[in-house]
């Protein structure tokens, strides 16, 4: 798909299921027990366990790369982390194409739950 400025990319919608946090602290090595523990995480105030930030940003990077052409095509990607995500709750990740320079395309991604952003200013440099 050849990108051009002011195209939206395809959403990516993915529901997360209640074991996700489980199987994510396993792959990451991040066994923060407010991501595994739902009596833990509602004893600090949250309202369950909550999604690790690095998931979201993964949804993020494959909204993008699924665009751009695979994973090769990633060349940098940057995101600010702003709301907790909750396990069983769709997120849907929307991007809008900036820029599309000669070597570069430029886009810019959210991932949402509902209201909730929970990853904003999302920035993807995919290569052309």
């Amino acid at each position: 798909m050849a990108l051009e400025q002011g195209d939206e990319l395809p959403e990516l919608s993915v529901t997360p299921d209640k074991y996700l946090t489980v199987r994510y602290a396993g792959a990451s090595g991040d066994y923060n027990p407010i991501h595994i523990d739902e009596e833990f995480a509602k004893a600090v105030g949250l309202p369950s366990r909550i999604l690790h930030g690095l998931y979201g940003m993964a949804l993020v990077a494959r909204a993008a790369t699924e665009a751009g052409g695979g994973p090769a095509s990633l060349a940098r990607l940057g995101v600010q982390f702003r709301g907790m995500g909750l396990p069983e709750q769709e997120i849907t990740v929307s991007g809008t194409v900036a820029d599309a320079g000669e070597a570069v395309t430029t886009v810019h991604l959210e991932a949402r739950q509902g209201e909730n952003a929970i990853i904003r200013e999302g920035v993807a440099e995919l290569r052309r």
